[in-house]
C-alpha cells in the first residue's frame, strides 16, 4: 500500500477553536511531484477561533477562504475572521440534509448505525452531481491567479470538506491509499461536536462522529459510473479539462 512520503502528514495547524485544519502538502503525485505546502488547507468550522487563532491564521498567509455550510448554518455560527486582512470568504453552499433524514429514521424507534451509514452514503452521492457546481466554484478559486493560499471547510470538516479535498488530490494526480489516508486522518484530528449528536442513541451518534471508507469509495465509484471516468467528470463537471487540469498542477505541485 502507498502510504504519504513522511509521517508527519497531514501536517496540523493546531489551534484552540478549531480542530482538524490542516495543510494538504506534502502527498506524492504520480509523476513524482509534490503537493506544495502552504497553498491549500482544510478545516472544520472557524467559528469559535480565539484571537489567538486568527493570528496564527494570519500567518498562513491566507487570501481565500471557502465555506461550504448551508445559509442556516452560517447565520448560526459566523465565522470569527476579523483579525484576518485582506482575505475573500466565498459562500459556496451545501446544505445539509442528514439532519433532517436522521430524525425521521430516529423517531421510528428502530434505527441503527446501518441507517446512519445509509444516509451519509445518500449525502455523499448527491455531492458528486446535486452539488457539484460547489466544487467546481472551488477548483474555478484555485485557478485564478493571487487566490492561493487557500483554505476551505464547512461544520465537522469531515464530509463535504474531506470530498471536496479528495477531488483535489485526485485531480493532481495523487494516489487514492494517499487519498483515503487523508481523509481518515479526520478521526483522529477531529475534536467531535457534541451539539451534532445532542440526543442521539449511542449506536446512532458513534458512526455519525466519524468518516468512513466506504462512503468515499461510494462516492467515487459514482463519479466512474455515471461519467466513465474521473477524468471526464473533472471535465464536465469541475470546469477542469485537460489543459485547465495541467494548469493546476502546474500552480500546486512541486
Amino acid at each position: 500500500m502507498d502510504t504519504p512520503e513522511a509521517p508527519e502528514l497531514p501536517r496540523v495547524v493546531l489551534l484552540e477553536g478549531a480542530s482538524n485544519v490542516r495543510d494538504l502538502g506534502g502527498y506524492r503525485a504520480g509523476d513524482g511531484r509534490q503537493v506544495r505546502f502552504g497553498m491549500v488547507f482544510r478545516s472544520a468550522s472557524l467559528a469559535r477561533l480565539t484571537p489567538a487563532d486568527q493570528q496564527r491564521l494570519a500567518t498562513l498567509g491566507l487570501r481565500s477562504i471557502c465555506d461550504f455550510r448551508g445559509r442556516r448554518e452560517r447565520a448560526r455560527a459566523p465565522s470569527r475572521l476579523k483579525v484576518l486582512r485582506g482575505v475573500s470568504v466565498h459562500s459556496l453552499p451545501i446544505e445539509p440534509r442528514v439532519g433532517a433524514s436522521l430524525g425521521d429514521i430516529v423517531a421510528t424507534g428502530r434505527a441503527t448505525g446501518e441507517d446512519v451509514l445509509a444516509v451519509l452514503r445518500s449525502a455523499y452521492l448527491a455531492y458528486v452531481g446535486d452539488h457539484a457546481a460547489s466544487y467546481r466554484g472551488l477548483f474555478q478559486l484555485l485557478l485564478q491567479p493571487g487566490l492561493a493560499p487557500l483554505l476551505f471547510h464547512c461544520s465537522a470538516g469531515k464530509d463535504r470538506t474531506g470530498f471536496g479535498a479528495a477531488l483535489i488530490l485526485a485531480a493532481l494526480g495523487v494516489s487514492w491509499d494517499q487519498i483515503m489516508a487523508d481523509y481518515l486522518a479526520t478521526n483522529r484530528l477531529w475534536e467531535a461536536d457534541s451539539e451534532l449528536a445532542r440526543g442521539l442513541p449511542p449506536e446512532i451518534a458513534e458512526p455519525l462522529l466519524r468518516v468512513h471508507p466506504e462512503l468515499l469509495s461510494a462516492a467515487f465509484d459514482e463519479i466512474r459510473g455515471r461519467f466513465g471516468s474521473l477524468e471526464h467528470y473533472f471535465a464536465t463537471m469541475l470546469g477542469l479539462d485537460r489543459a485547465a487540469r495541467a494548469r493546476l498542477q502546474d500552480r500546486l505541485l512541486v
